[in-house]
């Protein structure tokens, strides 16, 4: 697979906009394991914000960051110290992205950093060991009890609002789609703008990607998201006018497809969608599968003869998918794919609405490897906003004690967002379905937490018949309100959770045989060759395992060129 530079000329661009913002690039296999990063870069990330646009930040996009990391992602300080930032760079002269560079201590690593890659290696699982303070020795994860489940088989959730910047794993695919294009001459970032069309992480993490490494970056997301994802992107775009609300919400795909063709038509925008970008595959592969290996490494040293039975995660663009296709390969784990049920594209060929927002639908994504997954559930958006109403509110979690649910692990119910619900609820049906043991243990993710979410909650305990003043924040740490009735509330609360926990059930579950993963592979035709141009040969040779393989191998030649790059921006100082 050889390596091609496609222009020079955006080739040279990029060195330029990358040394004038101070910026060293990691590698993806310094992702997989901070414990490879050079000393003086984990100096660096000691002494900065990881939640401000600075070049320093672009290593943090990995598992192993500590709950400081969420912490800081939160509350208005947090967003007021991001705008102060983008205000002071945007008033140094000739800045295109708004960020004012790094010291140049980054641009002497990144020669240093050029070096030490070996042609063929592969990322390995992450070592044991812990690099100072900055990041943790296993990636902070969560293993839900038997007395919250239901289930004896563990469920283990790796908890992605532990990421800078956005506070979910999204940042991971956008800096993996946009950086593989600089390296290679793919894109210019002095005359062109990334799109980054997304149902609202993936957008958010295009957009910090983008002004770190000083290019122009543009939102595509449904005007129906949270709340809270148009204050974050209003905070960090460099322009109003690069946020394109498309009609919509969570189900609304198409016209987020069809607000891309009308931006393509000018060739100074490059539409990065991640739901066929095979960095974001490739990414997911390298980066998450093994911080997900070293989180069931650990729970080995602690107990004997444990069994890495299922990696489970909601479709979305199918990018975190990649990271079952690494555990199958170790373990012979199944990867189990969870969609809404309001909307069972992959289990019915079916569609509709639904507001488990970020794991889209009625398509199949160009990024998935359908031939390589095992079992397809769908869950409903009525149990995901009911969890998420007995998750928040005190009277939930004190039902939750009441069975004997520890502290630690209701605290650990702020990082779960809507599809992080989803994916425990698709891991206990899973569970269920396979009738798991003790010894059995399911891995999943939290994309992003609860407070992603919060704006919405009033609406939606009104529906549940749980009351709250309409523009109330509820939550754990907010001032609680109560209706007047508080005795109903409670057990209003109690019958969502007899009915949404302990009432999963194995319905909608779907074991794949090869005629299911045919139809399934096939649905994705009417997407990509009919509408969105791919080629019928590029749509076929994803039938073929091998086709996957060559894919996973490119994250080592991204490495060489990222090197590469480092040593001209270097040079280039």
């Amino acid at each position: 697979m050889p390596k091609r530079v496609i222009s020079p000329t955006a080739r040279s661009h990029a060195i330029s906009r990358l040394a004038k913002a101070g910026v060293c690039l990691p590698r993806f296999a310094e992702l997989s394991d901070p414990t490879t990063m050079a000393p003086e870069v984990i100096e660096h990330l000691a002494a900065t914000d990881p939640n401000a646009p600075e070049p320093w930040n672009l290593w943090r996009i990995n598992w192993y960051n500590p709950l400081s990391v969420q912490q800081l992602a939160s509350g208005e300080k947090a967003r007021s110290q991001v705008g102060q930032a983008l205000a002071n760079h945007d008033s140094q002269p000739g800045s295109h992205s708004g960020v004012e560079p790094a010291e140049r201590g980054a641009l002497a690593h990144c020669g240093a950093s050029a070096r030490g890659l070996k042609r063929g290696s592969t990322p390995a699982a992450p070592s044991p060991l812990n690099p100072g303070q900055v990041f943790v020795s296993v990636p902070d994860h969560v293993v839900l009890p038997e007395e919250l489940t239901g289930v004896k088989a563990k469920i283990v959730v790796a908890l992605g609002d532990r990421f800078p910047m956005i506070g979910a794993h999204k940042v991971l695919p956008a800096y993996a789609c946009l950086v593989t294009r600089l390296v290679a001459g793919k894109f210019d970032p002095m005359t062109q703008r990334a799109v980054w069309p997304s149902t609202g992480n993936y957008a958010r993490g295009g957009i910090a990607i983008s002004r770190i490494l000083g290019c122009r970056g543009v939102a595509v997301l449904p005007a129906g998201m949270s709340k809270e994802r148009f204050d974050w992107l209003e905070s960090w775009v460099a322009d109003p006018a690069d946020i394109v609300r498309t009609p919509g919400s969570e189900s609304n795909v198409k016209e987020i497809y069809d607000a891309c063709a009308r931006l393509a038509a000018d060739p100074d925008n490059v539409i990065l969608n991640q739901f066929s970008e095979m960095p974001n595959y490739v990414a997911h592969y390298a980066v998450t599968g093994p911080a997900l290996q070293a989180i069931f490494a650990d729970l080995e040293h602690s107990e004997e003869g444990l069994r890495l039975r299922a990696f489970v995660s909601a479709s979305g663009s199918s990018g975190t998918l990649g990271a079952g296709d690494y555990l199958k390969e170790r373990h012979g784990s199944l990867t189990a794919v969870i969609e809404a049920l309001e909307c069972p594209t992959l289990l019915y060929n079916g569609y509709g609405e639904h507001n488990i927002q970020g794991i889209g639908d009625k398509h199949v994504p160009l990024i998935h490897n359908v031939m390589g997954t095992d079992v397809v559930m769908a869950i409903s958006d009525r149990s995901t906003d009911a969890l998420d109403a007995v998750f928040a509110l005190p009277e939930g979690r004190s039902l939750l004690a009441n069975r004997c649910v520890s502290e630690a692990i209701l605290k650990s119910l702020d990082s779960f967002g809507l599809s992080s619900i989803a994916n425990i609820l698709g891991s206990i049906k899973l569970a269920k379905a396979f009738a798991l043991g003790p010894k059995d243990v399911i891995v999943t993710v939290a994309t992003d937490s609860a407070r992603m979410y919060s704006s919405e909650r009033p609406e939606r305990l009104g529906k549940l018949g749980l009351g709250g003043p309409a523009g109330s924040e509820l939550d754990t740490s907010w001032p609680r309100h109560r209706p007047a009735d508080e005795l109903a509330r409670s057990e209003q609360l109690a019958r969502l959770v007899g009915e949404h926990l302990d009432g999963v059930r194995t319905d909608h579950f779907l074991e794949l045989k090869a005629i299911d993963k045919k139809r399934i592979f096939n649905l994705g035709y009417f997407t990509w060759v009919e509408q969105q141009g791919v080629t019928l040969e590029e749509f076929e040779a994803r039938r073929d395992p091998s086709w996957w393989v060559e894919q996973r191998a490119q994250a080592v030649l991204w490495d060489e060129q990222i090197s590469e790059l480092n040593a001209a921006v270097s040079a280039a100082h």
